[in-house]
């Protein structure tokens, strides 16, 4: 698989050099939560750069229709740019080996959740993970959490 072209011609190399920060949604099976935080997050901050990270094609393809600024499948894509990334952002299920539906395995999970970025995940009924955090709400309200979140870290590191 691996590096998909996206808006970004070099590799993101540019994009380092100038210090900026490198927001990464992970997501897989059609790429809905994915599309749904990157449409969310290039509303606010259209400059920020999202690189989309799908466990399959379709995901990353989703991703990248919502505004992502490049983007990349697979296993050794997404363990490759967990490392690398300032922010993740995804369904919780991809911190899960084997976690949607199969589609995460151990190497990715261990990658993304071994990986020293911040990590604003949300939660699913899908994925057999439960968060003590109240009543269940629909998908805008986490995408709305996500955002208020990602703002936070961005005004941490005065990118904001």
């Amino acid at each position: 698989m691996g590096m998909l072209k996206g808006r970004s011609e070099n590799g993101g190399m540019e994009r380092m050099m100038r210090g900026e920060l490198l927001v990464a949604v992970v997501d897989g099976q059609g790429g809905g939560m994915g599309r749904g935080l990157v449409e969310a997050v290039k509303k606010k901050w259209p400059s920020l750069h999202v690189r989309a990270l799908g466990t399959n094609s379709l995901a990353t393809a989703a991703m990248l229709r919502a505004g992502a600024d490049d983007g990349a499948t697979g296993e050794n894509a997404v363990a490759f740019n967990a490392r690398r990334a300032d922010i993740l952002l995804g369904p919780i299920g991809v911190l899960t080996p084997n976690g949607l539906l199969g589609e995460v395995s151990p190497r990715m999970a261990e990658a993304i959740g071994g990986s020293e970025a911040v990590k604003i995940l949300l939660p699913s009924q899908r994925c057999s993970i439960r968060l003590a955090v109240g009543e269940s709400q629909p998908l805008q309200f986490y995408l709305d959490q996500a955002v208020r979140l990602l703002g936070e870290e961005l005004q941490k590191r005065g990118a904001g």
